[in-house]
Order: structure tokens, then C-alpha cells, then sequence
């Protein structure tokens, strides 16, 4: 076994500060929609959150193995400098897609940085392709559609159920089960997220030569990669908040309670199954699906449309900044050095831009401009046709007037 090297030391370093950005990045997965029905304050909402990553990181570790032996061939002459630059396109196209408020995949970010490197460093033979289609492509797709389905199906069931309660003592019941229900969620981002900073520093120990091929992550990557993402988790991504609790649709308690509860049981049971899919895209895909299961609701298909473009492009983007920076890498000490400034000279530059309009944890409940009303679109009224809303659900209000959508 050998020692940590200067360099292995840089790319765990560079592991970390990703896991931080996943933390701010992923917030609101567990607590947008918490925050923007006021279960929780929001500096409340993101210190539990925090908490709950970081046990959720010490239970379980198939995913880790994913990354660490599943995608990337750990045999095929990976090296740290082709980690790091993976890492570096990974935090760059998280930084931008965060300054943007887009609810992005900070996981396919990390997956197409790491194959964008290896592909320009190694060659294709360093990319299990098959791995690739099974264990990331398929769930990518897949999981959003699951997990809004039963966000759909759940919401309408919360509403059949109480359509004869009393609204006020409905609403309060559901505040609570959100806290619940988010707690659960961030636990299971913690199952997964930060599982796969483990993987990949655990990934750079094994090309170094510091453990054996195949092994778990050591305790000590663990402690660190959990303590990282719940730091990024607890300053509070609050850009993507405010999209996700507010800009794709305005969520009710009813609707908060079953699109997290879908949305966790989606991510533990993939945990469980070593799919590193994205917990952004699921618990999206839970939001837009209260949306569809509210009758009188409004999703606002153009933010949809944005964060589905940011989807598709996240993994061509990321690989893309990667393969640049694996060239640069390749070259030496020089190299690796020009890539590491270039890439604190953006994350400077995106972090300038971020404060001309900033959003804290005492305006992330205040709608943005771009968030204006927008119309009942065909595709909800088309959903609604063929899934009719629950008896004793809120009807439908005027089109022309969508910010005045019925609350129930």
C-alpha cells in the first residue's frame, strides 16, 4: 500500500468540496415543498435536513460500490489527475445550473464528468457501458415518471380521503406528516448522494494504491463525505427552493405530504438496489405530480421545460468540461494546476454573479418574475380528463386568472 500523495490529497479535497455543492444543491429535494407550505421555517427546515443526510450517509454503501467499480473501469489505468478533472467539470456545471435556480442533477453531473475524463484520458474501454444504460440512463428516465405517477395517484387519494374533513384541521395534519415525510426524504438523499462522493474518493484510494480494488469505502471517507453534503445542506440551496416549492406549481400541505412521501420510497428502494439514479429528478417528478393530482392546479409546463432541458444537457456538459480539463491534466503538474485555476476563477465568477440578486432563506418563499401566472396547460387538462379528480376536490377555477387557482 502506498501513502496519500499530494495530488490524492487534491482530488479527495475536490471530492468534498462537490459533496458540499451536492449539499446546497440538493436542499430542496427534501424541504422546498416543507418550506413553501410553511411546515417548517425555512433555517429549520435545512438544519434537520442536514442531520438527517449525514445518518443517512452510515446506512448503506451499494451505491458507493457503484460508482467505485460499477461505472468506471478501476483497472483500465485511471488515474487521480483524471478523477480531479471529472470533479472539476462536476462542481461547474452544478455552480451554474444553482445560479440559474435550476433543480439540475448534481449525480449525472458527477457521472458525466468522471466518463467525459475517462474517455479522453483512457479511451472507451475505461467506461462500462453496460453499467452506464442499466444503472444510470434507465433510472434517469424511469424514476421522475415512477416517482410522479404515485405523487399523482397519492395526492388525489389524500384528497378523496379527507373531502369531508375539515380544511383547517386537514392542512395542519399534513404540516406535520411533511415534516415527517421530509425527514424520510432527506435520509434517503443521504442513502444515496453522498454515497457517491464516497465512491469516487474511494475510486481515487484505489488507483493510488491505498486499498485493495473492489473494497468498501474506509470509515474515515464515509464520516468525511456525510459531514461535507450536510454542511452544503444546512447553508441551503435556496435558489432551487424557491423553483421547486414554487415554481412549478403551488403546493398545498395535502400535495407536499404524498409528492415527498413518494419521492423517499423511490430513492431508498433504488439505494437498496444500488441505482445511482437522481434524487433532483425524482422528487421533481414527485412536485409536478401533485401538480397533475390537485384538481384547479396550475404546473407551469416552461419551468418543467427548463429543468427537463437541464436534464438532457447535464451529462454531455459536465463530460464536456471534463474532457477539457483531462487534457489540460494530462499534460503534468502544469496542467493540473491551470485546471485548478481556471476552475476557482468560474466558480468566483459564478458566485459574484449569484449575489447581484440574492435569494436567502428570508425571500425564498417570494415568487420571481419568471414565475408569472401561467395557463391550465393541454397536458394537465388532458390528465385531468383521463384521470378525473377525487369527489369533494376543489373544482377547477378560470384559466385566464391561474394565480387564483382554489386552494383546498
Amino acid at each position: 500500500m502506498e501513502h496519500i500523495t499530494l495530488l490524492i490529497g487534491i482530488v479527495i479535497a475536490t471530492a468534498l468540496v462537490f459533496d458540499f455543492t451536492n449539499g446546497f444543491h440538493d436542499t430542496a429535494n427534501a424541504m422546498a415543498t416543507t418550506i413553501s407550505t410553511g411546515a417548517l421555517k425555512p433555517k429549520t427546515a435545512v438544519a434537520m435536513s442536514a442531520v438527517l443526510n449525514l445518518v443517512g450517509a452510515f446506512l448503506s454503501v451499494e451505491v458507493a460500490k457503484t460508482i467505485s467499480g460499477g461505472i468506471i473501469d478501476e483497472s483500465a489505468g485511471i488515474r487521480p489527475e483524471v478523477i480531479f478533472a471529472g470533479l472539476v467539470g462536476a462542481i461547474v456545471w452544478n455552480l451554474l445550473t444553482w445560479l440559474a435556480g435550476l433543480p439540475s442533477s448534481s449525480s449525472h453531473a458527477l457521472f458525466g464528468g468522471l466518463i467525459g475524463a475517462t474517455l479522453v484520458s483512457v479511451g472507451t474501454h475505461g467506461v462500462h457501458g453496460q453499467a452506464v444504460v442499466m444503472k444510470v440512463l434507465i433510472p434517469a428516465v424511469a424514476a421522475p415518471i415512477v416517482a410522479g405517477l404515485a405523487s399523482t395517484l397519492a395526492t388525489r387519494l389524500t384528497y378523496r380521503i379527507g373531502r369531508d374533513a375539515d380544511p383547517q384541521a386537514t392542512s395542519r395534519g399534513y404540516r406535520a406528516g411533511q415534516i415527517a415525510s421530509a425527514g424520510l426524504v432527506s435520509l434517503a438523499h443521504g442513502t444515496n448522494d453522498a454515497q457517491k462522493t464516497m465512491g469516487v474518493i474511494t475510486l481515487t484510494l484505489i488507483t493510488g494504491g491505498i486499498v485493495a480494488p473492489h473494497s468498501d469505502p474506509p470509515l474515515w471517507v464515509i464520516v468525511s463525505a456525510g459531514t461535507a453534503i450536510a454542511l452544503g445542506t444546512y447553508l441551503g440551496g435556496w435558489r432551487i427552493i424557491r423553483t421547486m416549492g414554487k415554481g412549478i406549481t403551488d403546493i398545498q400541505p395535502q400535495q407536499g405530504f404524498a409528492a415527498q412521501t413518494g419521492a423517499a420510497a423511490t430513492i431508498l428502494a433504488s439505494s437498496h438496489l444500488g441505482f445511482a439514479l437522481s434524487t433532483t429528478q425524482v422528487c421533481s417528478g414527485s412536485v409536478m405530480g401533485a401538480g397533475l393530482g390537485r384538481s384547479g392546479a396550475v404546473v407551469r409546463w416552461s419551468t418543467a421545460g427548463r429543468m427537463v432541458a437541464a436534464w438532457g444537457l447535464t451529462l454531455p456538459a459536465a463530460g464536456l468540461v471534463a474532457a477539457g480539463a483531462a487534457l489540460l491534466a494530462d499534460e503534468g503538474a502544469w496542467g493540473i494546476t491551470a485546471v485548478a485555476v481556471l476552475g476557482l476563477a468560474v466558480c468566483a465568477a459564478i458566485r459574484t454573479a449569484s449575489r447581484r440578486k440574492p435569494v436567502t432563506h428570508a425571500n425564498v418563499n417570494d415568487p420571481e418574475t419568471g414565475f408569472a401566472t401561467e395557463p391550465q396547460g393541454a397536458v394537465t387538462a388532458a390528465i385531468a380528463a383521463v384521470i378525473p379528480p377525487p369527489a369533494g376536490a376543489t373544482p377547477p377555477v378560470n384559466d385566464a386568472v391561474p394565480g387564483a387557482a382554489a386552494t383546498a
